[in-house]
């Protein structure tokens, strides 16, 4: 059974920092593509980052681009986000998501998810 569980997620002012960790298990880690969505409340689910199987590719969306880093150790099965400068508009429910093959921006077309972690930014 494949499980992504998010954590590392919290209140924090505006201008800090918060380390998101996905730790994945019941697949072959390295063999998926990595994505973190994030959902604020009555908007759409939206695309944040994404990371390939090996590492070597990352893609940002253009509002966290520069302050969010994406990565992941694959001998520890896990992804991570990095978010500097938090924005109160940065405020959602962070998801990962795992996708077999090549990496994508469209959350449809992940396979599994996790079950979320909040992150508030205070202004």
């Amino acid at each position: 059974q494949v499980q992504l569980v998010e954590s590392g997620g919290g209140l924090v002012q505006a201008g800090g920092s918060l380390r998101l960790s996905c730790a994945a298990s019941g697949l072959t880690f390295s063999s998926y593509a990595m994505g973190w969505f994030r959902q604020a409340p009555g908007k759409e689910r939206e695309f944040v980052a994404h990371i390939s199987w090996s590492g070597g590719s990352t893609y940002y969306a253009d509002s966290v681009k520069g302050r969010f880093t994406i990565s992941r150790d694959n001998a520890k099965n896990t992804v991570y986000l990095q978010m500097n400068s938090l924005k109160p508009e940065d405020t959602a429910v962070y998801y990962c998501a795992a996708k077999i093959g090549r990496v994508t921006t469209t959350p449809a077309l992940y396979n599994y998810w996790g079950q979320g972690t909040q992150v508030t930014v205070s202004s």
